[in-house]
Formats: structure tokens, sequence, C-alpha cells
């Protein structure tokens, strides 16, 4: 090994972050087995590479035994006295056995390993890099296409993009700029995997904090988000500043904001409604664009029932369902919904009769008042 070598050894370890002294100790073990194998050895042999020369050694070693059993392996006490009388049972005996030709064998591997271990290296630091952005949005580009999955360069990597995770009215061809969301990274053998998404309801979250400063400030808190990718999405929201209007900081001016987000999910319509502790008040925002007349809450079972308009009740349910299905995900609750006749007929909406007695009982008080006089 020449001395150009060692400061390569240097060298990686300043850019790549691996020590130098673990590339010595697996080329070391390399060429233990590149002996072995290359010169047909089964003896325990140690290589030691002197750091100053850049030069390699190796040594045959041998236990020092009363008898031998195994000569590639042992030395008799007897022989062992000849080369030094010091030496006892139990000692081992080095011998320099390198061979004439080991230094091209030897380059050869050290150069394999090297190679191998900064591979593995700039694996590691990959991962690393992309573990820490796990539940983040990165810009990617399509690169290519199979029958199931979409490959997304990301830089040093190309993630996956599965076809669960894939928003089903979009069309990816190569070259195509998306933003995706990381969901999982994991070491393989060939390096780190990464596994993104465009349905998850983490890249609707990533892109309102970048598209809206409020929330990325902390003024303004998504605290839950319900979405059917490629079709609708509700968020709620609440703002942590009396002064702000958490609804319209997320629309912004002539609805810019929200309509940037809608263009990057394909046209993806998305409800932003303002949370609240109150599941009434909440599930009512929920159900938004419709118009909710009453709220009853059972706790037991954490339902509700909700009771809309006659002409709205086709609205709050939304197409298949869709509207009060996304409500009751954005809300934790189970919604029942009931028209205004319905729910009068079931007595679950008694609330317009208690107007209508207290509307006559004053009439009648008014009238009695008017004779009286």
């Amino acid at each position: 090994m020449s001395s150009e070598l060692l400061d390569a050894l240097t060298a990686l370890e300043q850019q790549k972050g691996i020590k130098r002294d673990v590339l010595i100790e697996a080329i070391e073990a390399a060429l233990v087995t590149a002996y072995k194998r290359n010169f047909n050895q089964a003896q325990n042999v140690r290589v030691d590479i002197n750091l100053d020369s850049g030069s390699m050694i190796v040594y045959s070693r041998k236990d020092v035994v009363e008898e031998v059993e195994d000569e590639r392996l042992q030395v008799s006490l007897e022989d062992a006295h000849q080369i030094n009388p010091h030496y006892q049972v139990g000692d081992v005996i080095e011998e320099e056995v390198t061979p004439r030709n080991f230094g091209r064998i030897a380059a050869q591997t050290a150069k394999q390993v090297v190679t191998q271990r900064v591979r593995e290296a700039e694996r590691g630091l990959i991962y690393e890099e992309y573990v820490d952005r796990e539940e983040d949005i990165v810009n990617g580009i399509v690169e290519r296409l199979d029958a199931r999955n979409i490959y997304v360069g990301l830089g040093k990597v190309e993630a996956v993009l599965p076809a669960n995770e894939q928003i089903p009215s979009e069309t990816y061809r190569p070259h195509d700029r998306i933003k995706v969301f990381i969901t999982k990274v994991e070491r393989t053998t060939r390096g780190p995997q990464v596994f993104v998404s465009r349905t998850h309801p983490g890249l609707l979250r990533r892109l309102f904090e970048m598209e809206v400063p409020e929330i990325y400030d902390g003024i303004v808190e998504i605290k839950s988000i319900a979405r059917e990718a490629g079709d609708r999405s509700k968020i709620s929201v609440v703002a942590h500043n009396e002064d702000v209007d958490p609804v319209g900081s997320c629309v912004g001016a002539k609805g810019a904001r929200v309509q940037t987000i809608v263009n990057e999910l394909g046209g993806e319509k998305i409800d932003i409604v303002e949370w609240s502790e109150d599941p009434v008040q909440f599930v009512a925002n929920a159900l938004s664009p419709s118009q909710v007349l009453d709220v009853q809450v059972n706790d037991d079972d954490k339902s509700t029932t909700v009771v809309v308009p006659d002409f709205q009740l086709s609205l709050a349910i939304g197409k298949r369902g869709q509207n009060a299905r996304l409500a009751a995900k954005l809300t934790g609750w189970k919604i029942d919904i009931k028209s205004e006749t319905d729910a009068r007929e079931l007595g679950i909406y008694p609330r317009a009769y208690e107007e209508q007695e207290d509307l006559e009982d004053f009439v009648q008080d008014e009238e009695f008042d008017f004779y009286k006089d």
C-alpha cells in the first residue's frame, strides 16, 4: 500500500466522515481473506499495515503447545524454544509469510474495501438525511414508471410512489415536477429506500404551512384534516390570537392562498372550517357549506344527530355521502343527518313547536291586555 492511499484514507475521513482506523481494520480483515483465497492457505494469519511507510506484512500465527495436532496452527514447545527459550505453552508465535507478489493483490483488495466502505458511508449519510425528513414535503422529478409504482428523483435518492399513494385523477409522466410527502425511510441492502405519497393528509398540512404564514408562525393551528385525495378535503383551524381570523388567513385575499394549494393538488376541493371545543359548534361548522338548524349530542357513543333544512339535506350529506363522511372524520363524531320535516315527525326537533307555543302565548297575553284596556 502506498502512502498516497493513506493520504486518500485521510481525505475520506474528512470528506465522508469515515474514520481512518475503521478503514484500516476493514482493509486488514479483507487482506487476510484475500491471502487465504489467493494462496490457498488455511493457517491463522494477521496482516499488519505500517501507517508510516504504507507497507503490509503478513504474519502466520501459531499457538505453542505440548503436543502438535495441526502443524498449520500449532508449534511444539521444543521447536518454540529453538526460536526463543522464553516461550511457554499458550504463547503465540508470529512468523512473516508475506508472498512475493502480495502487493498487487493487496492493492486491489484495499481498493475494493475502500470503495465498498465509501458506498456504505454515503448510503448511511443519505439515510440519516432523509430519515430526519420523514413527514416532510419535498420537490421531486418523475423519473420512470412501472405497472404499479412511480419513481421520483429527490436528488441523491430515488423515492417510490406506490399506486395506493397516487391521486387517482392525476396522470404522471417522466420529467414532471411534483411535490411529495415522505412517509417512510428504510435501510435496505441496496441503500436507503424512501417512500412518498400524494394522498397523505400530511401533504395538505405541509402545503398550508408553506402557503399561510400565520400557520408557519403558529398563530393559526391546523387541528384536524380529513381527506379524500383528488376529490375533496376538509381542514379545521383555530387562531391563538383573537384578532386573527383563522379561516380568512387560510383562504387568503380573494382565495389566493387556498387556490394555490388546490392547483397543486389537481383541483381538489378544500373546505376550511373553524375548530371549536364545543362539539355542537364544531360539527355544525364541519358540515359546511350546508346550513345546520340543530345538533344533538350523545356523549355515550360520541354520536350526533344533525337537523338541516329540507332543501339542504342533499348538500349536507354530499355526493355519495362525502360531505357527511369527511365531517365525521374531521370531528371524530358520528353524524346522523335528518331533514327538518323528518326530525319533527320523529319528535327529535321540538324546538320549532316550543317557539310556536311561545309565540301563541305572547299573542294571547297581548290580546288580553288589549281588551283589558
